[in-house]
C-alpha cells in the first residue's frame, strides 16, 4: 500500500500553559479510491522524538492500512526536530522526560486522537503503540476510552512510577489513592493491551515486568505479555541501537502488532455479551 506523508501543528494546553505540537502523519493511499477509510494509530516515540527509526516504523504500520499519527512529545521544551542519538541529547531527552508533567503527556495523546477523528478518511477506530518512553505513553494513552487496542514495545517507567516530575508516589509500594501514575490507573484500561519486552532489558528488569503483569491481572485487563529471551532494550531501533537491534525478533513483534490491530481495529466485533466461559481443559 502506498503512503502519503505530511505534518500538522496543533495547539495543546496543560498546567495553564499553551504550546504547539507537531504531529507527523503517515497516511495509506489506494490509487483510484480517494475516499478509502482506515483505522488510526497514535505512535509515540522514544526520548529522541520522531527520528528516522520511528518514521520507518510508522511507514511499516501505515503500509498495512492504518493512518499513523506521531506527535513530537517534547514541544514543551524544543521544536519538532528529532534529538540526536548521542550522549548530550540522550541526557536532554531523559531530562525532558521527567520534567514534562503527566497532564501534559495526557493532553498530547488526547490532541492526537482528536486530530485523527477529524479526518474523513479515519474510520473512528483508534489504536496506540510506541517504543521505550513511547511504549509507556501508548499504554497511558489507552486510558482514553476512544483507544481500543494498544501495543507497547519495552515501555519504561511504568513499574517504577518515574515518568513526570518526582512525587512521593513514584517509589512507594503503596501509593496514595490520588496517584496519577499509569500503573495505578490500570483499572481504567478498557482497551486490549499487548506488552512486549526483552528479558535482557536493563531498563525494565524481571521484578518490574512481574509487577506490571500482576497489576494488569489484578485490574482485570484484557492483555497479552511477550518476553523474548535475548532481546535487549531498544531492540527494534534499526539505527544507532548500540548493537541491540534484532531484526528477527522485531519481525515477530510486528506480527503481534498486526494481529492485535487487525482483529480489534479492523473487525466489527459489535457489543460484547456477558462473560466468556473458561476454555475446556482438554489435550
Amino acid at each position: 500500500m502506498l503512503i502519503k506523508e505530511s505534518h500538522i501543528d496543533v495547539p495543546t494546553s496543560a498546567n495553564g500553559q499553551s504550546s504547539t505540537m507537531r504531529i507527523f502523519l503517515f497516511h495509506p493511499t489506494i490509487p483510484g479510491y480517494p475516499n478509502a477509510r482506515f483505522p488510526g494509530v497514535c505512535l509515540f516515540s522514544e526520548i529522541y522524538q520522531v527520528t528516522g527509526p520511528v518514521a520507518r516504523f510508522a511507514r511499516q504500520i501505515a503500509g498495512q492500512g492504518y493512518i499513523v499519527a506521531a506527535p513530537s512529545s517534547y514541544h514543551d521544551f524544543v521544536g519538532p526536530e528529532p534529538l540526536s542519538y548521542d550522549v548530550a541529547d540522550t541526557d536532554r531527552g531523559n531530562k525532558f522526560k521527567i520534567e514534562k508533567t503527566l497532564d501534559s503527556y495526557d493532553a498530547d495523546s488526547y490532541a492526537t486522537v482528536d486530530y485523527l477523528l477529524t479526518l474523513p478518511t479515519c474510520t473512528g477506530r483508534i489504536g496506540s503503540t510506541g517504543m521505550c518512553l513511547g511504549g509507556h505513553l501508548a499504554v497511558r494513552a489507552a486510558l482514553d476510552p476512544r483507544i481500543t487496542a494498544s501495543v507497547a514495545f519495552f515501555p519504561t517507567d511504568i513499574h517504577c512510577r518515574t515518568l513526570g516530575p518526582y512525587t512521593s508516589a513514584n517509589t512507594s509500594s503503596t501509593p496514595p489513592p490520588s496517584s496519577n501514575h499509569t500503573v495505578d490507573l490500570f483499572t481504567r484500561l478498557k482497551a486490549e493491551v499487548s506488552l512486549i519486552f526483552g528479558i535482557k532489558d536493563t531498563h525494565v528488569p524481571d521484578a518490574g515486568r512481574d509487577l506490571i503483569r500482576q497489576k494488569l491481572r489484578e485490574a482485570g485487563c484484557v492483555f497479552s505479555f511477550h518476553e523474548f529471551a535475548w532481546a535487549q532494550h531498544a531492540f527494534i531501533r534499526d539505527e544507532l541501537s548500540k548493537g541491540r537491534y534484532d531484526p528477527a525478533v522485531t519481525k515477530t513483534c510486528f506480527e503481534v502488532l498486526l494481529e492485535v490491530f487487525g482483529r480489534v481495529l479492523k473487525t466489527e466485533l459489535g457489543q460484547p455479551e456477558g462473560r466468556v466461559g473458561e476454555p475446556e481443559h482438554v489435550c
